[in-house]
């Protein structure tokens, strides 16, 4: 009788324990399942507010979006390669792709979100046609901005650039300026202040705005947004190889590139940057 009572003993000592071992592992799964995906975005200027809709509609998925916010256009690419973060958004693909191939980065162009149309401000001339031949125009004296400015006044017809010059065109790639005009290159957050002291400038979207103007309204010319030449000009989200096909990244893209995140791009915005997906 007794070894009976003491078989019943480990008989129910062994079931309840591995009962309880069962337990444990069912809940470390159901744990895993269950916990929150944590991706990190680098982000700079306002692009906190148009992330806010793709934050909330993640985190019905039981993803967490968490904002790391730059204040220079160069961490955001080193902190990814790095790891610190896990995507970023801020950059057009064209300073993308210079900058990945400048620093040998292993990160990739995840997918377009909007276009910053840059644009010809005057306080002395209306239109374009009422400028005077020897005007003096600024534009920005970086490679990518001012390249970009000089095909910006060739589109408004001003000048001719040299087609091999490709997107970075100089000065010195000017091949017909009819009207003798005087181009000169300032820093880009400079050009704003020197309006008084030129007949026209080509200010960049990001300074613009800054300073409290209207691309759409306050420009005398602008980006024509559906010009295919403007594509490298494309904002981007950009991600690492090595976890560009994680589900939770790729739900970044897809909720990001929807009708409704448009529709709050274009009623935040109001045209100064338009969406390209």
């Amino acid at each position: 009788m007794k070894i009976l009572k003491v078989l019943k003993v480990v008989i129910f000592l062994v079931l309840t324990i591995g009962g309880f071992s069962g337990c444990d592992k069912s809940s470390e799964n159901y744990t895993e399942l269950n916990k929150k995906k944590i991706i990190k975005i680098g982000l700079n200027g306002d692009e906190n507010i148009i992330w806010e809709n793709v934050k909330n509609q993640l985190a019905k998925e039981n993803i967490e979006l968490k904002f790391i916010n730059f204040s220079d256009y160069i961490r955001p690419n080193l902190a990814l390669q790095d790891k610190e973060i896990d995507i970023n958004s801020f950059q057009t693909e064209i300073y993308f792709d210079s900058f990945k191939s400048e620093h040998k980065l292993s990160i990739i162009n995840l997918g377009y979100t909007v276009l910053a149309p840059m644009g010809v401000y005057s306080k002395k001339i209306l239109n374009l046609s009422q400028l005077k031949d020897n005007a003096t125009i600024a534009i920005p004296n970086d490679s990518s901005n001012g390249g970009r400015a000089l095909l910006l006044l060739q589109d408004a017809g001003l000048i001719t650039i040299n087609k091999e010059a490709g997107n970075f065109p100089r000065i010195k790639d000017i091949v017909e300026n009819n009207k003798h005009l005087k181009i000169v290159e300032l820093v880009a957050t400079q050009i704003p202040r020197s309006l008084e002291d030129v007949d026209i400038a080509v200010i960049n979207n990001g300074v613009a705005v800054e300073v409290g103007y209207s691309p759409l309204e306050d420009s005398i010319f602008i980006e024509n947004f559906e010009n295919e030449r403007l594509k490298p000009y494309f904002n981007i989200i950009a991600s690492r190889e090595d976890n560009q096909n994680s589900p939770e990244i790729k739900r970044v893209l897809e909720i990001y590139q929807t009708s409704e995140n448009k529709k709050i791009i274009d009623e935040y915005y109001k045209g100064s940057s338009v969406a390209v997906f």
